[in-house]
């Protein structure tokens, strides 16, 4: 599958502005918050010719320990997702096609890849509940809380746009936030591939084995 190379700066315009509503009453609504026209991209990855820095984060992962992003999945392919645990759809959906991609890899490459996992409803995601929820997805994944801002502030660093949750007056919590997923290089620690929710499992199956060498697919 070919991808198109795009402007970094352009993507990320339209991703931070673009943001998935999860509710917690079962639904959800692609609910863009500026009329922004992305580049066009192919239906897997979308090859970022600037490559994003890794997020300067420095939170708490599923043990309750501090969890530094950058000195801890330094030279290791690193996935990066920001979503939450009571959305019902697109944050398990993303996270289960990843881990069913993940089994496709030989032992050795899927002991190096980390998929980081970091919740943009830190006040419901505890370490425990966070560590429960991705347990059932795969005991490997990372799960990172901690404050709101911080949160926001390491997202808006490669382009993801997310919104503190807010709670209707039906009781019904909705978390506004990119539901995009960006790979890193080993190579490079930079983000330089980019997937939309409608990813599936079988592209990631066919690009995992070149982003944990650090190559385009």
């Amino acid at each position: 599958m070919r991808k198109k190379p795009v402007l970094a700066a352009a993507f990320a315009a339209a991703a931070a502005l673009t943001l998935s509503a999860c509710g917690d009453d079962g639904t959800a609504a692609k609910q863009p918050v500026a009329d922004v026209s992305a580049p066009a991209k192919t239906k897997a990855a979308t090859v970022l010719d600037q490559p994003f820095t890794k997020p300067d984060l420095v939170l708490t992962n599923t043990h309750g320990k501090k969890y530094d992003l950058r000195e801890q999945t330094k030279g290791k392919p690193t996935l990066i997702y920001f979503g939450y645990t009571n959305c019902p759809d697109v944050c398990p959906l993303i996270m289960s096609n990843i881990s069913i991609a993940k089994k496709s890899l030989p032992k050795g490459d899927q002991d190096n890849l980390r998929v980081v996992f970091v919740t943009t409803d830190p006040e419901r995601d505890t370490p425990s509940s966070l560590g429960v929820w991705l347990k059932s997805q795969d005991p490997s994944f990372i799960g990172l809380t901690g404050d709101f801002p911080a949160i926001q502030a390491g997202a808006r660093q490669i382009g993801i746009g997310i919104a503190a949750p807010k709670k209707e007056k039906d009781g019904t919590v909705v978390s506004m936030h990119g539901s995009q997923v960006m790979a890193f290089s080993p190579k490079t620690d930079k983000g330089y591939l980019l997937y939309s929710e409608d990813t599936s499992p079988e592209d990631y199956t066919k690009d995992l084995p070149k982003i944990v060498k650090g190559e385009n697919p």
